[in-house]
């Protein structure tokens, strides 16, 4: 059976989730508690190479990290990875995007407000915001012309973006800004097999 490693509020752990149950495969989940340390112990470390959150463990034993990594691993072959050469490279540009432009900016003013210390990194959510802003600035400019973001359907590109961008307004982005942002958040929350952040997935065994 597949073990999923991850923490309650990761986004990019809440990918995997999502996809798994989009793709009805049974998994574990073994959910990790960041703060106490539990991705920097030796074992962890033979787990992933990285020491964080996602990790994919594959019935023999190996396994995947990095979301976007496990995202293509999951969805080979499936309706949610094209199968042209050039949609894919689309696909995987937008991965790139979300890592680079998109997901630091969006985690970590969200991380600084959950735990308290807006106050305390005030002139760092600043930055960040200036930074995050930028790439949803992008990315908004890119859907108003398109109902997903690559080809005519939902995939796993849309699902690797979706997530930190969704869950911006925990860092006080100011989202009402992004009318054709919301428009595709709702798109995604509609698609068969989505799943809260929270919610328990129905092909969750453990």
């Amino acid at each position: 059976m597949l073990r999923l490693y991850d923490s309650r509020y990761s986004g990019n752990s809440w990918k995997i989730r999502i996809l798994l149950n989009q793709l009805a495969l049974p998994f574990e989940r073994r959910t990790l508690d960041l703060e106490s340390g539990e991705t920097k112990t030796d074992a962890f470390f033979a787990l992933s190479r990285f020491s964080r959150v996602p990790v994919l463990e594959l019935e023999d034993g190996r396994t995947v990290v990095e979301s976007s990594a496990i995202l293509l691993y999951l969805s080979e072959g499936t309706e949610y990875l094209y199968d042209d050469p050039y949609l894919r490279s689309q696909v995987i540009g937008w991965m790139f995007f979300e890592q680079g432009d998109l997901q630091r900016f969006l985690a970590m003013a969200r991380v600084y407000h959950l735990r308290g210390l807006a106050d305390k990194m005030s002139q760092q959510i600043e930055r960040l915001h200036a930074d995050g802003y930028l790439g949803l600035e992008k990315l908004e400019r890119w859907l108003v012309g398109h109902e997903w973001l690559v080809g005519d359907r939902y995939t796993v590109a849309d699902l690797a973006v979706f997530t930190y961008v969704s869950l911006a307004h925990q860092g006080q982005y100011q989202m009402e800004r992004f009318p054709a942002i919301a428009a595709w958040l709702a798109r995604v929350k509609a698609q068969p097999g989505w799943i809260d952040i929270f919610d328990q997935s129905p092909y969750q065994l453990v």
